[in-house]
């Protein structure tokens, strides 16, 4: 039997298959999600566990030890004392008035153009600029740096609680079990397997590879190309996503049949590229791990929640906080989902610059609004 040492290890390696059909490790994950000063002693007392270690990590030790030896008795126990705490935590928070809360966000702009990093980003756009001028600098923040802020604060706390509210729609279901204290890489266990839930949106990038693939031209190339042979007028020193939207926009208020068919021709494209990500979710679970950040890289089991607005892509932010969408979609995946099913979505990837190909577990969940 491997011992504590070899699943503490396995778990700070991020190798995270290693618990997926293993009854001890799993058990250890579970334990992992207790270990906080206001469960470890009360999870003990139930379990008739004595501590002779205040220390949380030490407790950790001595829980395991003792619960390894009757792993189906242990697992019982543990099962019921999670499910008794999450259901007072998802209790504990206003569904509705949460959601009231996200719907107060009317526009979704991280109003800048750095990735993950805000800090990096004012750095390098207003620090080290070379220009040293100080008042330079102050002249900056209320037309750049002020926006910049406020965008990422804003979509950060539209992001996190959007997450919350979206989690608690899955640790409600028998089919879940949750992490009640945060554990890198795991959110809930589904039929006993450990699960990150990763939720996005339909990848831009993905739908551009497809197009390419598919011969399809890159759709700012289109709409240029278009609205160039119809003598719609753009600002062509404009950056890319502006011109997009000047030239959409434009197509639309001329509501004329032509300019419809071009918008709808577009539409199409990407909507039968979408179709055959839903069809073959596995291909898009591949390239979501294979392109993910490198700073945020890991090989652990995902469910992709994937929210699109067919209408407008660009639109499906919205979609998190839509709560009468979401919950019956991922409801019924959660009704339907089998324990086997789940062993057979297996998924082997490489990543740029790390040796070796990676295996996980992994699902996709489309919510599609405007369609069943």
């Amino acid at each position: 039997m491997k011992d504590f040492k070899y699943w503490e290890s396995q778990f700070k390696q991020g190798k995270m298959d290693a618990f997926n059909a293993d009854a001890h490790g799993l058990l250890w994950l579970k334990l992992k999600s207790i270990i906080r000063k206001d469960f470890v002693i009360r999870f003990a007392n139930q379990a008739g566990v004595t501590l002779n270690q205040a220390h949380l990590n030490m407790a950790f030790i001595e829980l395991f030890t003792a619960l390894v030896g009757d792993v189906p008795k242990s697992d019982l126990l543990l099962d019921a004392f999670i499910r008794d705490v999450s259901t007072r935590q998802i209790a504990a928070t206003d569904i509705n008035q949460l959601v009231s809360e996200l719907y107060k966000l009317r526009h979704f702009d991280w109003g800048g153009d750095y990735q993950n990093s805000l800090d990096k980003y004012l750095v390098s756009r207003f620090v080290k600029t070379g220009n040293p001028s100080y008042e330079n600098l102050l002249s900056k923040f209320v037309p750049e740096i002020d926006p910049a802020v406020r965008g990422y604060v804003l979509n950060s706390w539209y992001n996190y609680w959007s997450s919350v509210l979206i989690e608690n729609i899955f640790k409600a279901h028998p089919a879940v079990l949750p992490t009640i204290g945060k554990v890198k890489s795991v959110d809930f266990f589904i039929h006993g397997i450990p699960f990150d839930l990763k939720v996005t949106f339909f990848p831009s990038e993905y739908l551009a590879a497809e197009r390419k693939a598919k011969k399809l031209p890159v759709k700012l190339t289109f709409l240029k190309q278009q609205a160039r042979a119809i003598g719609v007028a753009f600002d062509k020193s404009a950056d890319a996503s502006t011109i997009e939207h000047e030239i959409c926009e434009k197509l639309k208020d001329r509501n004329d049949e032509g300019c419809q068919n071009l918008l709808d021709t577009l539409q199409n494209q990407n909507l039968a590229i979408l179709g055959e990500a839903q069809a073959n979710s596995t291909k898009l679970s591949k390239w979501l791990y294979e392109n993910q950040g490198e700073m945020r890289f890991g090989a652990e089991n995902r469910i992709y929640l994937i929210l699109v607005d067919p209408n407008d892509f660009s639109l499906s932010w919205k979609l998190k906080r839509n709560i009468d969408l979401l919950s019956p979609v991922i409801t019924r995946y959660l009704n339907n989902i089998s324990s086997d099913e789940i062993r057979r979505k297996q998924v082997d990837f490489t990543f740029k610059g790390k040796a070796g190909t990676f295996s996980a577990l992994a699902d996709t969940i489309f919510v599609v609004s405007n369609q069943s």
